[in-house]
């Protein structure tokens, strides 16, 4: 069997790359090992940070690449990749472009989502992000039950989707009839969807992105394969030239696109390349690391230069009705909001609770006291507020989560300690430290709430500040928080055109890698909203551009 392009997994780079590829009239087979398509992307937020992307002055936020470049300078750290981040800066805005004008992928500007790091230079306030247009799954058909769906902590009623601009309203609808109202139309719109599927059609967020890319393959009849695993990478005269699956080899007249997504659940790179307090991934599964594995075995090099071999997130553990072990990552729904603290087991707080997800774990890391585990802690009034972690606010009952033992709650803070095995007098005078900080909206020890990205996390009705409150309100509650990764940022050595270099650093000829198979351009760091999606989609277009001007 011979096609133009083969491409090896089934996430937002291995889809992108596969449309692109059709619309420049490449016959293109896609292998994904799993049953579904999707990959981590179906579960994210979907993300995708492009700088001097032209979407961001209808927000009247204008970006420019230069300003980018230079946030970059001081929150990336150097590596051996400073080319591919140029090509980076230089075409995620083309990639944009080009994957709106030949998939069926449509973004719109987020006008407030602050860098992680707003304080430093070129850094952007908004508009510098995209998220996917909402998607109607229904237009897939019968192809969509092979979409993987979203995390169900992330889906209310089994099955519906909330967008970004909605949670305010289901946090409000008890309090403004305009949220009632709008709440009462989005559940009306869902219970008509389950009469024919089995959850909802409209999709929002990365589980869109990746709906819109699935459905882009459809309409472009890319040949895509599910529970296909590749064993291995043909060579010929040095240069790729296919793959072999299940007892079959299919050619590869241009190259092949690596886009397996990592290798976050690899238990032999983990040793390799991750610290031993990260024992988790929120990752899908998949991500075992089977393009670096088959690349190296072709003589390609690894990078693991830069600060951090992971996108790191802290994740909360409970076992689902179905038996089935869940892993939430606690991104941006709880830590930053008023009214809860993060402390480590001898009942001390460590870190400022609203720093990103990256940050927060890195504190964790450091930290002798938190690295097995932490505690998020809150009153009553924030859980029934902002809810916790997968338990949902009120009107909901978090009796359940008690029940399993996930959620910790006790009449007051010398009971709670008990029950997490911390010095009660020590989880005491913290939280009474905390709380005479709340009262007067100011952190002395974390800063708390102190810039414009963990403002956005807090609440904005909240005064004086929308990152804190005391907690005061019987009963308390606790659950534990673990280090994780959200994906793997080591990966294959690449260049500006994401060719695969070999250990002397030339490119092995008809072998490309994006998505979290290459070295992160961001080299570990993790400086602002949708820096994975954003390289995986951009070295996407740049393979395809690539490869489709190398001879057949």
């Amino acid at each position: 069997m011979e096609a133009d392009v083969v491409v090896l997994g089934g996430g937002a780079a291995g889809m992108a790359a596969a449309a692109l590829a059709a619309a420049e009239g490449l016959r293109v087979i896609l292998l994904e090992k799993t049953a579904q398509l999707g990959g981590t992307t179906a579960t994210s937020g979907g993300m995708v940070w492009a700088p001097g992307n032209a979407k961001a002055a209808a927000v009247g936020l204008p970006d420019s690449v230069e300003a980018a470049r230079r946030y970059l300078a001081q929150t990336v750290p150097a590596g051996q990749n400073a080319a591919a981040r140029a090509a980076f800066l230089a075409h995620a805005a083309a990639a944009i472009e080009a994957l709106e004008r030949r998939t069926a992928l449509r973004f719109m500007p987020v006008a407030s989502y602050p860098d992680y790091y707003p304080d430093r230079e070129g850094a952007a306030l908004g508009g510098r992000v995209l998220e996917p247009v909402p998607f109607d799954g229904a237009t897939l058909g019968r192809h969509f039950a092979l979409l993987r769906p979203p995390l169900p902590e992330f889906m209310l009623f089994g099955g519906m989707m909330i967008a970004r601009a909605d949670l305010v309203h289901f946090r409000n609808f008890a309090r403004s009839f305009r949220s009632a109202a709008r709440v009462a139309r989005l559940i009306g719109a869902y219970g008509r969807q389950r009469l024919a599927h089995p959850r909802g059609t409209t999709l929002v967020l990365g589980n869109a992105l990746a709906g819109r890319l699935f459905y882009s393959l459809l309409r472009a009849g890319v040949d895509f394969r599910l529970n296909h695993t590749a064993e291995l990478l043909l060579t010929e005269e040095g240069r790729v030239c296919g793959v072999w699956v299940g007892g079959e080899a299919i050619r590869a007249r241009r190259g092949v696109i690596l886009a397996t997504g990592g290798f976050s659940h690899d238990p032999a790179l983990r040793a390799e390349l991750l610290p031993k307090g990260a024992r988790f991934s929120a990752a899908h599964s998949g991500n075992s690391g089977d393009g670096i594995r088959l690349a190296r075995a072709a003589g390609a090099a690894l990078d693991a230069s830069g600060a951090d071999c992971a996108f790191w997130t802290p994740v909360s553990r409970f076992t689902r009705r179905d038996g089935s072990e869940a892993i939430f990552p606690h991104t941006v729904t709880d830590r930053g909001k008023p009214g809860s603290i993060a402390v480590n087991a001898a009942g001390r707080r460590f870190v400022n609770e609203a720093l990103s997800y990256h940050e927060f774990v890195r504190a964790m890391l450091r930290d002798a006291a938190a690295q097995e585990a932490c505690f998020l802690l809150c009153d009553n009034r924030f859980l029934r507020r902002y809810g916790l972690g997968p338990i949902p606010p009120f009107p909901f009952s978090p009796k359940p989560w008690q029940r399993s033992g996930y959620l910790i709650s006790a009449p007051d803070l010398t009971v709670l300690a008990r029950a997490l095995k911390i010095e009660a007098a020590a989880l005491e005078e913290t939280v009474a430290r905390f709380n005479d900080d709340a009262r007067a909206g100011i952190d002395r020890a974390f800063g708390r709430g102190g810039d414009a990205y963990q403002r956005y996390l807090g609440d904005p009705l909240h005064r004086p500040n929308p990152c804190l409150a005391p907690l005061e309100t019987p009963p308390f509650h606790a659950i534990a928080l673990y280090a994780a990764d959200l994906g793997t940022s080591a990966g294959l050595a690449t260049d500006q055109d994401a060719r695969v270099l070999d250990q002397g650093g030339r490119p092995i000829s008809g072998l490309y890698a994006c998505g979290n198979d290459m070295h992160s351009v961001m080299n570990g760091a993790y400086p602002g909203p949708g820096i994975t999606l954003g390289p995986a989609l951009t070295f996407a277009y740049l393979a395809v551009r690539s490869l489709s001007s190398a001879s057949g």
